[in-house]
């Protein structure tokens, strides 16, 4: 119709409508008023064109908005649509639905269902910009104090554990490839007593999770001050990593065993991936 070419070019790729609600029919001058269409719906009917629209509840820093959103567009589109909601730019988003959202798939082949909750975590530029000098600072500090010693394998506070060999029940690693965190917790490692401990990535409430026999240690991302990671001599397939968790040395939490195809991903979940840009 005429008038309605402009607001079609303003609705995202591959959906007739975004945020709840359809472009009204405007007439050009001279032409008799027309009633507005009606808003879009999102219990499972047709939005306007012909493209299905769900109730999202995108939970974001204890807020709460809610979206209507086309089926049939991608993870990444959600992303850019959670930007103009809270000014987190796509790169610094982790959104969950049962589990790390995939960029490349539609909501419709992830399932995803009216009244879903959508889990956000991410910092604004402002609250990147706040914290990270004093993280950079950090880090090339304890690079420096790594520089001047010699490989962490072959320290003797960390000899003792591994030389008691690799743990049966080490899970398999992949020398060479980078891969996402597993749905499962990592586990079959080692801390730094020799005893058994096991890592849960908890995204959707942005904790790590260090598991052994006595109790669970539930720590927020944002606690983490950084992660180091060396690969064990003569099995460079697995590393040794530690988190730190205060100021000094003395509060690095150590972890043996660690199977190299994740390392990087525990560090970008850990750190946040802008920490390498």
């Amino acid at each position: 119709e005429p008038g309605m070419e402009a607001e079609a070019q303003e609705l995202p790729p591959g959906c007739g409508g975004e945020g709840g609600s359809a472009a009204a029919g405007s007439s050009p001058e001279g032409e008799g008023r027309r009633e507005p269409a009606q808003a879009s719906v999102s219990n499972g009917g047709d939005a306007a064109g012909g493209k299905e629209l769900v109730e999202l509840k995108v939970i974001w820093n204890k807020n709460k908005y809610d979206v209507k959103f086309c089926l049939d567009s991608t993870g990444a589109e959600l992303k850019q649509k959670i930007h103009s909601l809270t000014g987190l730019p796509p790169a610094m988003q982790k959104v969950m639905f049962k589990g790390l959202l995939p960029e490349e798939k539609t909501l419709r082949e992830i399932k995803v269902t009216n009244g879903a909750k959508i889990m956000v975590v991410g910092s604004t530029i402002n609250d990147v910009l706040a914290v990270n000098t004093p993280k950079e600072a950090a880090q090339q500090e304890v690079k420096a104090e790594e520089n001047k010693k010699e490989p962490l394998c072959r320290q003797k506070q960390h000899r003792k554990v591994l030389d008691k060999g690799k743990p049966d029940d080490v899970m398999p690693s992949v020398k060479g490839v980078q891969e996402r965190l597993p749905t499962v917790p990592l586990s079959g490692m080692y801390n730094k007593s020799g005893g058994k401990v096991r890592l849960t990535f908890k995204l959707e409430q942005d904790q790590l999770w260090i598991g052994t026999k006595e109790r669970t240690e539930k720590l927020p991302m944002g606690s983490i001050k950084n992660v180091v990671s060396e690969p064990i001599e003569g099995h460079e397939d697995y590393h040794m990593m530690a988190f730190q968790l205060g100021p000094t040395e003395a509060s690095y939490y150590w972890v043996y065993w660690v199977p190299t195809q994740y390392v990087d991903a525990i560090k970008d979940t850990v750190l946040g991936k802008w920490q390498y840009f």
